[in-house]
């Protein structure tokens, strides 16, 4: 079985651990709990004839770039940017982090989650936003950690991205 290894990477309370907890258990619970430094997953999974052992690195949540600890990325071969959309600061927080993942670990596959898509409504980042993004060539994926909706999928596609 093929080892990758994923870092999800953005603010506080945008949903990086509810996204895993939905991938790896389909569960989601509304209780937040902040994770400190850094909590380790892991799921089996088929990609095409392939068996793969997703080891996904939730990283603490950050507001300042800068403190995010380096050495957690070492050996990442993809990861997610994650955002609130319902915040926009966190689009802005994100993107700061991917030039940050990308610099450090160089040009592996990634995407960017806009989170809480369940909350649409209220969203503060835009559409147009998003498409912008997009047409740069960044992967977008609208994922709701509480409905399930798309974090599946996600997950795969970068699994399938890092096989190349």
């Amino acid at each position: 079985m093929i080892n990758k290894k994923v870092c999800m990477l953005g603010a506080f309370a945008v949903g990086k651990t509810a996204l895993v907890q939905q991938y790896v258990h389909s569960i989601f619970t509304d209780r937040y709990l902040s994770t400190v430094g850094v909590k380790i997953s892991k799921k089996a999974v088929k990609a095409g004839n392939t068996s793969v052992n997703t080891v996904l690195w939730d990283l603490e949540g950050k507001d300042d770039y800068a403190d995010v600890h380096i050495s957690y990325l070492r050996g990442a071969m993809g990861f997610f940017v994650v955002a609130d959309g319902s915040r926009k600061e966190t689009l802005d927080i994100a993107l700061s982090l991917r030039i940050l993942a990308l610099d450090l670990i160089g040009p592996v596959p990634h995407a960017l989650l806009v989170n809480k898509a369940d909350l649409a409504s209220s969203w503060e980042v835009t559409g147009d936003q998003l498409y912008a993004l997009e047409q740069k060539g960044m992967t977008v994926i609208k994922t709701s950690a509480k409905t399930g909706l798309a974090v599946n999928e996600s997950f795969l596609f970068l699994t399938e991205a890092m096989l190349g």
